[in-house]
Parts: structure tokens; sequence; C-alpha cells
């Protein structure tokens, strides 16, 4: 993991680079010390493969969306990204048919509408550290801490809806999310005003926040939740009218402003997808809201009817959208990329670094404490059992499998949801199966393993290209 650059860099010559100046020859005659030997240019061979390879890399470098006038040239122009490596999110894509073929196979309930809602329970807070995690490893940087500040975020939520403090649940929740978010400024200070590598820094917040939660909850003690709204983020669900409205204002919203955007750039004479990527954008969003809320909708219950889109469905998409929104659309996500690609370029930008990556590691542990109020919700409770140590290698794993570079300057928030998807399923099916959970920590290796052979592989065939 990168650590945190000198602010101090030496000045260097005019033209930016650091080298000395040597002093210029006269016109026509040969500098001091320098070979005459005459320099060999490239063949015509040589010349047509150099120009075909700088041509591939310039449609890499493009994105295709952008740089297509038609659907044709859009698929024509994906081919090109998928043969120079630029894969997405096309294998974990696949990873999960895949995955879900097998364990129907092996098991028919698999994908029964009650299986795949609690499929999406059980991935939630998966979902939500990776989405934190992502923040650091954007930077090239890592968040060990992540599972613990996860169950004090649960902890501080529990001590105050009891029936001692009775707080309102909104002040519980905020005041959770307010803690969180300042152990992760506070690790980020340290992390960029001493230039401590974030792996060490992490790693002992890791052990502070859980000896803090020992401290306050005893050896092997256990808090109850008994705040029926707390108890609804991870077990409440809408009904199934209020789930068909939802769905409706979302692909309505995300329609409108898809449209309004695209149609912007092209009455002002700029570069925009085709029109018909736009309405395959839309209907396929349309389409997947619908599979969800059918599948929601179909009675989960055996004695008591159980339908509806769960709330914690709703929590995953909309932490979803805000970091989507953040990274994509605006100034500071553009410099965290950047900052994850190369630190000094960006610093010399004149871009404030440690502002930045002190920003990344407390979004991170927000989205943590995001994270452990759904845990402590589906619980009902917070105990000392919390293996925040599992929690945050399983963050770190769906990040990554979800196509999150752990070189930094590569990742999306959907990767982390994506890769939590992928982990939970694999945990549900082989759950159905009744295989032993030894077995699903090798597989869980095995797939994380793959993901990042893939993405090393893909690193080194861009840096080869270049």
């Amino acid at each position: 993991m990168s650590q945190t650059d000198d602010p101090d860099v030496a000045a260097g010559a005019p033209d930016g680079s650091t080298g000395s100046i040597s002093s210029a020859s006269p016109p026509g005659a040969p500098s001091s010390g320098a070979s005459t030997a005459p320099q060999v240019r490239p063949s015509g061979d040589g010349l047509v493969s150099q120009t075909k390879a700088a041509a591939t890399q310039a449609e890499l470098a493009v994105d295709p969306e952008l740089a297509s006038d038609s659907l044709r040239d859009y698929g024509r122009a994906l081919v090109v990204r998928l043969k120079g490596g630029e894969t997405g999110v096309l294998p974990v894509i696949l990873a999960l048919f895949g995955i879900a073929v097998f364990f129907q196979i092996k098991n028919p309930k698999f994908l029964s509408a009650g299986n795949l809602v609690n499929l999406l329970d059980q991935g939630a807070v998966f979902m939500l550290l990776a989405m934190g995690e992502v923040f650091a490893l954007l930077l090239g940087e890592i968040d060990l801490s992540i599972g613990f500040v996860a169950g004090l975020g649960g902890i501080v939520c529990a001590e105050l809806v009891k029936p001692e403090t009775n707080w309102p649940w909104w002040a519980a929740i905020a005041a959770a999310l307010v803690i969180t978010a300042a152990i992760g400024t506070l690790q980020g200070t340290i992390i960029t005003r001493l230039r401590l590598p974030s792996f060490v820094v992490t790693l002992a917040g890791l052990l502070a926040w859980e000896g803090v939660m020992l401290l306050i909850l005893g050896n092997g003690g256990t808090l109850p939740i008994n705040n029926s709204v707390i108890i609804d983020l991870a077990n409440g669900q809408l009904t199934p009218v209020a789930g068909w409205i939802v769905l409706i204002l979302v692909v309505g919203v995300y329609g409108a402003m898809m449209w309004r955007r695209d149609h912007r750039r092209r009455t002002s004479g700029l570069v925009a997808p085709p029109i018909g990527l736009t309405v395959i954008k839309i209907v396929g969003v349309a389409a997947a809201g619908v599979v969800l809320v059918l599948i929601c909708n179909t009675n989960r219950g055996a004695l008591v009817a159980i339908q509806g889109v769960p709330w914690v469905v709703l929590i995953v998409l909309g932490v979803l959208v805000m970091w989507t929104v953040l990274l994509g659309r605006t100034r500071y996500g553009r410099y965290v990329y950047a900052v994850g690609g190369n630190a000094e370029a960006t610093r010399r930008a004149g871009v404030s670094l440690v502002r930045i990556r002190t920003l990344a590691f407390t979004l991170s542990c927000l989205t943590a404490g995001i994270a452990g109020l759904i845990y402590a919700s589906r619980l009902r409770s917070v105990s000392t059992n919390l293996d925040g140590g599992q929690l945050v290698l399983y963050s770190v794993a769906a990040a990554v499998i979800g196509g999150t570079s752990l070189f930094g300057g590569r990742g999306k928030a959907v990767h982390a949801v994506l890769g939590g998807l992928v982990i939970a399923a694999i945990y549900n099916g082989m759950g159905l199966l009744g295989l032993s959970a030894a077995l699903q920590y090798v597989v869980t290796a095995l797939v994380l393993l793959a993901a990042v052979t893939l993405d090393a592989m893909a690193r080194r065939g861009r840096v080869a290209g270049t």
C-alpha cells in the first residue's frame, strides 16, 4: 500500500523536469560527451505496429459511450476494450451467473424468492463495508479498522435507544454515524499528517476499537435493541404497493436525469452517447427493478404472510447512489481517482493530498457506521461476538472481487455491491448444501485469489501497452 507523499519536493526545471539543465551547444556543433553514432530508426513494419498499438491505446482510453455515434459503433468499441483487457464488471457478472446455476442445480431452493431475499439481507453488511473500503483502495491505501468501527457504531446506537437513555431513534443513528465518521477523520489525519502507512494505523485502530467495544459491553456482554424502527432497518419491508410506487419514482428520476444530461450535451455540441444506448439503459434499470419487486412481493412466510421490498435493500441502493454520484460526478471524486493513479502529479497540479485522503478515510468509516447499524438491526442486538477482523477481510475481498484494484485509481461503488453479492451467494449456497464453514473459507479465498490475479494481469497488460 502506498504511503503519503512528502509535501516538500525539490524545485525542477521550468519544463517540469527535475534533472539538471545543461548548457546549450551552438547550432550544428556536437554536444560534448555525446555519442556520434547514427540513431537507429524503426523499420516500416515497426512504425506500423507502433501506430496500431497507439491507436488501440487511444480507443481504450476513451469511454465508448462518448466515442460512438450509433449502437453498432458502441458494440465495436466494447469489443476493442474487452480484447484490450478492459473487462469491467463482466467477469463478476459471469461469476454470479455461474454460481447461481451451480447452486440451483444442487438445490432447487437457491433461486426461490424467499432465499433470494434472504441472500440480499445477508449480503447487505458485506456490500456496505466494501463500499467503505473502496474509498481507501482507490487511493492505493487500506482500512483494516472498519469491521470494529462498524461494531462500535452499532453499540453507540444501541446504548442511546435503550430504556435508561431513551434517545429518539433518529438522534441515536445520527450520533452513531457522527462518531464513526470522527474515527475515520482521526485515523486519516494520523496517516496524512504524520505520513504513516495506512496499514499500520488502521491495524492499530482495529485493535483499539475492539478494546473499546469490550470496555463498553464487558467480556461476553450483549446489548439488546428494543426500538422497533432500528430493528426494521434490516428486518422490516415495504408494503407491496409501496414497492411499486418507489420503483416508479426511482426509474422516473433516473430516466429523467439520464435523458436530460445527454440531451444537454447534444444541444451544446458536445459528444454524447447514442440515443438508443440511453433508452437501453433506462429500460434495463426498469426491467431489473420490476424483477426485484416481483421477487420481493412474493409471499415468503409459512404461517404469516411476509411480502414487500426489505428496507435494507433501499438503504444499500441509497448508499450506492450517493457514493456513485460523489465519485463519478463531483470534483472530489475526480481528485480521488487522480491521487490513486498518480499522487505526485496530482500534488503538482495544486490538489491537497492531505484533504483528499483524510476525507476518504472519513467516508470509509462513515459507511462502516451504516453497516454496523444494519448488522445490529439484523441480530436485534450487539455483542462481543462480533468478529470485526473477519468482516474487514470480507469487505476487502468483496471490493476486489467486484473489480476494484488493489493498486489504486480503479474502482466504483457498484463493484463493492457486486462483490458483496458474490460472497453472499457463495455462503448462502454452501449453507443450503450443508457444507462446513472451513470449506466456505477455502472457496472464498480461491475466488478472491482469482480476482486479484485477473486485476494484476490486466494492469500489466495496460502498462505494457503504454
